[in-house]
């Protein structure tokens, strides 16, 4: 089996870009959205969050192009990685790293 994440959503901040030995990493989060009904036969709309990361070219494109609020398809690998933030606690990430974007909508 093989890592492959396909995700096609909205774009929840303004994307932070950050160059890091000589290459372009950009960092931002993508919504989508899910429907069901519930046992009362109301729909109801159930959002996911998705952390996601793209070093190089699509980084590039993603500082040109990508706002607020911008729909887009991403397609890369899920990733976990694990820090310390600064009061020494342990966190844990998961993300999309990206290596396909495009550009959706208008």
């Amino acid at each position: 089996m093989k890592n492959k994440v396909q995700l096609i959503g909205h774009v929840g901040q303004v994307p932070e870009i950050k160059t890091v030995n000589n290459k372009k990493v950009a960092n931002l989060t993508i919504a989508t959205n899910d429907y069901y009904y519930n046992e009362k036969g109301d729909k109801v709309e159930q959002t996911e969050w998705h952390r996601v990361t793209a070093w190089g070219k699509p980084a590039e494109i993603i500082e040109k192009f990508v706002t607020k609020g911008k729909e887009i398809a991403v397609e890369g690998k899920l990733t976990h990685r694990s820090f310390d933030d600064k009061d020494g606690n342990k966190r844990y990430v998961t993300e999309v790293l990206v290596n396909e974007i495009m550009l959706l909508g208008k």
